[in-house]
């Protein structure tokens, strides 16, 4: 952990590159510090993940983007960022701006291109089972 999961509208394939998107969003994940200057997350447990949604309505079809002299055209992304306990609350709301502004930054064109809805949400929690089996940390955890 932490895990970014992208769940969008199918449409959103045929006009951005969401595998660009999730490396934005990764590297940006890596390069949050703490109060001490420490890396927040582990590079072996940064995960973005994104998955369309091939079947998908949003608001009204479209109809407020006709009436507006636009094609009616609606997108949508979802960002769910699930991360474990132990960060302050200022180093959440930082990772929150900093991925807010990494994915804004590459869903601008979108956006002056279509109606297009974008929501990040950070959940923090207790987990009632956590269990980890990874050959991705051993690259990262060697000694300097």
């Amino acid at each position: 952990m932490p895990h970014l999961v992208i769940l969008y509208s199918g449409n959103l394939d045929a006009r951005t590159d969401v595998s660009v998107l999730c490396r934005s969003l990764a590297d940006t994940m890596l390069a949050q510090r703490d109060e001490a200057g420490k890396p927040v997350f582990p590079p072996g447990g940064t995960r973005v993940l994104a998955y369309p949604a091939p079947h998908f309505a949003i608001s009204d079809g479209g109809t407020a983007g006709r009436a507006a002299g636009g094609d009616g055209d609606y997108g949508f992304a979802y960002l769910n960022l699930r991360m474990g306990r132990g960060r302050t609350e200022a180093v959440q709301q930082g990772v929150g701006h900093a991925l807010m502004a990494a994915a804004q930054a590459h869903l601008a064109p979108l956006m002056a291109a279509m109606h297009l809805g974008v929501t990040l949400q950070i959940d923090v929690g207790a987990e009632v089972f956590d269990a980890k089996h990874s050959s991705l940390h051993p690259l990262f955890n060697k000694p300097v």
